[in-house]
This record gives structure tokens, sequence and C-alpha cells, in this order.
């Protein structure tokens, strides 16, 4: 294994980055989305024909109210300057409570209820209470098992990736990739240690980490992050920088991993030997890192490829999957990333394609360029993930001058 880095000054003229339809639409969810959140459902479900009595609309009605003032609040002492963790869970869980009720308030509002008028079920008043209890079975079902998922130790997923410069004596290395930990204010240090207990049974030769290792700083959620030390690798363990470290003091995760025994590719890149063959591992940080203010942190792509053999394969770590666009015109051959949590919460989805060319799995870009997208080891935020189970993720690398082994 030869380490490999660069000192190149900043690019002359880089873009700066466009802003996106998502961001666009995010300065104003802030002001809007705690009163869809809670104003629809509470519509739908006491005050759209069901004539409850007048206690039941009063007591539920004051529940909505209770939940459109203390969500915004909680949030803002958990995530805010006073970083208080247990208001952050309440926020957070409010967050993803409102936001499923509120799907499933719409989808059940409009479709059920004109299954039921076109089927001939029952008057105005029946229906309307139907789709209250319908709507409230699902979302109570719904986030138990969304909350079961997201503290579950991920499913391994494993698959063969033939990438056409791959030489022969580097077939089969076996990559696993981690990304989006989001150590946070659940204390998740157990999960962590079963998390990396389940990376070492799969005889890794590459384990990656694309960033976002968790919410706080790596003084606060150092105790959850330790066991990351204990993952092995038989060739390397590595990591890049993602939006959220820049939240955080991102220096001092940087120095946390590499206390840990895992290599930061900050724009810079290793050269990984088997067979007479080699790749090249090469990570830039993540795109926001500019931004941040922190000297020296940005997307760096000719600076990580510096000193690299053109003719060689190489695999890109960068936290964005939007990052492929530069990876592509640069004939990168894989690029790994996370970032989206495959939506986390259905139909969240929708708006994650907004902001990024893709949401999980492997995806070609360009005539050589390969993205696999990871859907997240953990979650962010809101306990729950709803149909965007997490994954640990074990690729095999092929090279076209083998046959791929059953």
């Amino acid at each position: 294994m030869t380490d490999t880095s660069n000192a190149r000054p900043a690019e002359d003229g880089a873009r700066a980055p466009r802003q996106s339809r998502l961001h666009r639409l995010m300065r104003y969810v802030p002001l809007i989305a705690p009163v869809l959140l809670w104003a629809v459902p509470c519509w739908v479900l006491l005050h759209s024909g069901q004539h409850w009595p007048l206690p039941v609309a009063l007591v539920g009605t004051a529940l909505f109210a209770l939940g459109l003032v203390g969500m915004p609040l909680a949030m803002a002492r958990g995530h805010g300057r006073r970083q208080q963790d247990r208001a952050a869970i309440i926020g957070d869980t409010l967050l993803g409570a409102g936001w499923v009720l509120f799907t499933w308030s719409v989808v059940f509002g409009v479709l059920l209820r004109l299954a039921l008028t076109v089927a001939g079920v029952g008057e105005g008043q029946d229906r309307a209470r139907i789709v209250t209890w319908a709507v409230l079975g699902v979302t109570a079902v719904l986030l138990a098992w969304g909350y079961t998922e997201a503290r579950r130790v991920p499913r391994v997923r494993r698959l063969d990736v033939r990438l056409p410069r791959l030489g022969a004596g580097l077939d089969g290395l076996r990559v696993v990739l981690i990304t989006d930990t989001h150590y946070g204010p659940l204390d998740r240090a157990r999960w962590s240690a079963r998390v990396c207990e389940t990376v070492n049974t799969l005889e890794a030769d590459l384990v990656c980490h694309t960033g976002d290792i968790a919410d706080g700083t790596a003084e606060r959620r150092r105790a959850q992050a330790v066991p990351l030390g204990t993952v092995r690798a038989t060739r390397a363990r590595v990591y890049v920088t993602g939006n959220h470290e820049y939240y955080s003091e991102a220096q001092g995760w940087v120095d946390l991993m590499d206390e840990l025994g895992w290599k930061p590719l900050r724009n810079r890149h290793l050269l990984l030997e088997r067979g007479g063959d080699t790749l090249v591992v090469a990570g830039v940080d993540d795109v926001t890192a500019e931004s941040s203010g922190l000297a020296g942190h940005r997307a760096h792509l000719a600076g990580a490829l510096d000193g690299a053999d053109p003719d060689l394969p190489v695999l890109l770590l960068a936290h964005q999957p939007k990052f492929i666009d530069r990876a592509a015109a640069a004939g990168i051959d894989l690029q790994l990333s996370g970032h989206t949590h495959g939506g986390q919460i259905w139909p969240f989805h929708h708006l994650v394609r907004l902001d990024q060319p893709a949401l999980a799995g492997l995806s070609h870009h360009g005539p050589r360029t390969l993205l696999y997208t990871s859907r997240g080891t953990g979650f962010w935020g809101p306990p729950f993930r709803v149909f965007a189970p997490s994954e640990i993720t074990l690729l095999v690398l092929r090279s076209p001058d083998l046959p791929t082994s059953p």
C-alpha cells in the first residue's frame, strides 16, 4: 500500500456551487412545513365530516396544536446553540411522526375516501371516520416498524461490480462501505459495536466510510464512534468527510478517525496493489466543505488524483452522489457515496431526487463511470426508516479478464 498526498493549490477559477431546486425550496420549508405537517392531519382526521363529540374534537385539536408548537421549539433547542440531546430526541421524533401522519392523511384522505364513495360504503360521516381510523392505524404500524428498522443492525447488501480497467490481480477485491452512521442524541454505542462486528465478518480488503459520522462534535459523540477503531481490513480503512461534519467541527472528526486507525482521504489517494495490479483509492472532502470556512477543506478532485497514473482504475470516495458529474468528467471508474439515506421515510425520496442524481444502488454515468449510492448505515434525526432500509454494503470488484465466480 502506497500513500500519495498532494499540496496542490486551489484550482483557479473554480466553479461556484450551483444552487439546486431543492436548496431554493428549502428556504421556505421552516416557515410552511410545521403548519402543513400538523394542520393537514388535524383537518383530515377531526374536521372533515367526522362530527366527533365536542370533547374529542377539542382534545384532538389541542394535541395537534401542541405538536405544531412543540416540534419546532424542541428542534431549535436540540439542534441549535444549546444542543440539548433530550430536546433533540423529542423534536426529531415529533418530526418523523408528523411526516408519516401527514403523508397518510393525504393518501387516505383522498384515495380511500374516493374508493369508499365509489364503492358506496357508508354515509359521509361513516366514510370520514373510516379514513380517520385507517390513518391512525397505518401510522402506528409504520412508526413501530420504522423505529425497529432504524435501530436494528443493517442487513448486508452484497453485489459484484465489474470494472473494465481492473486488472486480473485485483479480481475479487472485497470493499465494504458504511456511511451516514449519524451518531447523535440517541446513544447508540452498543449499536455501533454490533455494526463493526458485522463488518468484521465480511473479511474486507478495504473498508470505506463516506461521511456523516455523527451529529455533534467528535468530543461529544466519541463514545459512540470509538467502536470504529475495531474494524478490520486486510489493506486499509479509509474515510472522507460528509456535510454533517461541517456542522460540528469537521477537523475534530478527521483527527479522531485518524486516531482510530482510519486514513482520512482529504483530497488525496492511496495505491492498493495486489497480484501485480494497482487500484487508485481516492477521496475528496464533501462539496459543502469550502463554504465551511475551514482552512484547507474543499472538494478537490484534481488534488486527490495528483501523481496517480491516469491509466490505472480509480475508486473514489465522495459523500454526495452529485459529485458524480465531476467524477465522470475525470474518467473515474467507481464512485462510492451515501448522503441520501434512500429517502429514509417514504415518500421523502421524491425531494431527495430533486437534489441528487441517484437515490440508492448502482448507476451508470458517462461512458465509463459507475456510482454506488448507499442508503446509509444509520439514520438522521427522526429515529424511523420507512420503506428505506439501512445497509452495510459489500462490493466485490471484478475484472473483465476473469469470469465472475458463481
